[in-house]
């Protein structure tokens, strides 16, 4: 069974920690949410994922941008037009900061003052099933999962 540490190394008291494993999401879909959350404090952060989830606000989609819409306002926000509405992403990462949240408070830290100082996205298992189709042949349904974890550090 193989072990899995944080990817980046902090101070342990004025920081701290969450992740989550086997998210079931696929990476495409939750790495361009992540991108965006990087350096913004814990509040806006919480604010921004609830305007994604409820709908309301698109982000950009930089890398996996193939046959993906336009949205007004993008572009003057963004510099990109291209994006999407990743409400099954963002209500995961809405749980993951709760809990770095959460986190931080027990250690004794400030949680007004919290600021993302690190988020990475990983590419988890893929569950590969097949669905008989006509004439013999199979249509691959392919489940995949994500690992995410965040750091959040205490501003000074």
């Amino acid at each position: 069974m193989p072990t899995w540490h944080y990817s980046v190394r902090v101070d342990e008291e004025k920081s701290a920690k969450a992740m989550v494993w086997d998210a079931p999401i696929s990476y495409k879909k939750i790495v361009e949410l992540a991108r965006l959350l990087k350096g913004m404090k814990v509040d806006e952060a919480r604010r921004f994922l609830e305007r994604v989830a409820r709908g309301e606000e698109p982000i950009p989609v930089r890398r996996y941008s193939g046959k993906q819409a336009h949205h007004r306002g993008l572009a003057a926000k963004y510099k990109w037009p291209i994006g999407r509405y990743p409400v099954k992403a963002a209500k995961i990462l809405l749980r993951l900061l709760d809990n770095v949240t959460n986190n931080a408070e027990v250690k004794g830290l400030d949680t007004e003052r919290l600021r993302i100082v690190h988020i990475a996205v990983h590419k988890g298992r893929v569950l590969k099933r097949w669905m008989p189709r006509a004439f013999g042949r199979a249509t691959p349904k392919f489940k995949k999962y994500s690992h995410i974890e965040i750091v959040v550090a205490e501003e000074e």
